[in-house]
């Protein structure tokens, strides 16, 4: 069982940028297909809305890329890609020049929740998972220890968010619609992938209509896994 309340309980949302969600992004070749079959952009903002709503704490832990990141001496595949197609890029880590309508900005439908100055936007993480940024101790900090999990991508920065969670002792629940991945011939269905993984891992895996329900009630609400 997955029980929440407005005390204890954060929504957070993984990557909700350009790059993945907007079909201008660089990698929409890749995932829209599945971000279309799941309706993710629409779904993230329901996750968003419900979660204001409800007045439950929301984090957002996005990915950006500076010129000093492009001086590694190695990389895995997709982060070889990431880097290779610019994605996320940001002038200098101290400089909004030209990032708004850029890859790395968030989707222009997101921002009314994610500017209004109660959204906690994290530090970046650099690779896939929240171990390079501040997530956990801004969770830690309001006394945290559940998590409504969605955002882009499901099987890479979305998926190792949610291992590092459950290591460092969160509970959490990830809303398999408000997500989505890369599907190619060479590497497979990252989308599938996830959904194998997040069954095994997670506390609960919900639907987005199961977690805004859940938000949006009175009280602790129980969610079967």
């Amino acid at each position: 069982m997955f029980q929440i309340n407005t005390d204890n309980t954060a929504l957070v949302i993984t990557d909700p940028q350009n790059d993945f969600l907007s079909p201008e992004g660089v990698t929409w070749g890749m995932v829209g297909g599945s971000v279309t079959e799941n309706n993710t952009v629409e779904n993230i903002e329901s996750l968003f809305k419900a979660a204001k709503t409800a007045g439950i704490h929301v984090f957002v832990s996005p990915h950006y890329y500076y010129p000093s990141d492009h001086g590694w001496k190695f990389a895995g595949t997709l982060e070889k890609a990431m880097h290779d197609i610019h994605m996320f890029d940001r002038k200098d880590a101290l400089s909004l020049e030209d990032f708004t309508g850029s890859g790395a900005d968030f989707l222009e439908r997101y921002k009314p929740y994610i500017q209004d100055g109660k959204t906690i936007v994290t530090s970046p993480h650099k690779v896939y998972g929240p171990e390079t940024n501040d997530l956990v101790l801004q969770l830690r900090k309001r006394g945290i220890d559940k998590v409504i999990l969605g955002g882009m991508s499901a099987n890479l920065c979305t998926e190792s968010h949610l291992r590092e969670l459950i290591e460092q002792g969160f509970e959490v629940a990830v809303v398999k619609d408000a997500t989505a991945a890369a599907v190619t011939p060479e590497l497979g269905d990252g989308y599938a992938a996830a959904m194998t993984n997040f069954g095994f891992i997670a506390n609960a895996v919900i639907t987005t209509e199961e977690a805004v329900g859940v938000m949006t009630a009175t009280g602790s609400v129980p969610v079967a896994v």
